[in-house]
C-alpha cells in the first residue's frame, strides 16, 4: 500500500524505542523519553512548509501525528511544525 501524505504533511516510520537499559532493567513506556525519533518516507506537496527530505531522520514530540500502520509496520503522519529536528 502506498500513501502519500497531503499539504504540509509528513509520513515517518518510527524507530524502535530501547525498552531495555544497559544493565537488563526494562524500562515502562511512561519513564521513556518524551521525544522520539524516526525516518521520513514521504512528504506532502507543500514545499514552502517542509524542509525535510525523504530518508532524512528527524526528531518529533512523543505525542504528536496519527499513528497508522501500514504493511503491518508502525508510521506516524505529522504536521511538518510537529518536527523539532533533523539528526545527521
Amino acid at each position: 500500500m502506498n500513501v502519500r501524505p497531503l499539504a504540509d504533511r509528513v509520513l515517518v516510520k518510527i524507530d524502535e524505542v530501547e525498552t531495555k537499559s544497559a544493565g537488563g532493567l526494562f524500562i515502562p513506556a511512561t519513564a521513556q523519553e518524551k521525544t522520539q525519533t524516526a525516518v521520513v518516507i514521504a512528504v506532502g506537496d507543500d514545499k514552502e512548509k517542509i524542509k525535510v527530505s525523504v530518508g532524512q531522520k528527524v526528531m518529533h514530540d512523543k505525542y504528536a501525528g496519527t499513528q497508522v500502520k501500514i504493511n503491518g509496520e508502525d508510521h506516524l503522519i505529522l504536521k511538518a511544525g510537529d518536527i523539532i529536528a533533523v539528526i545527521e
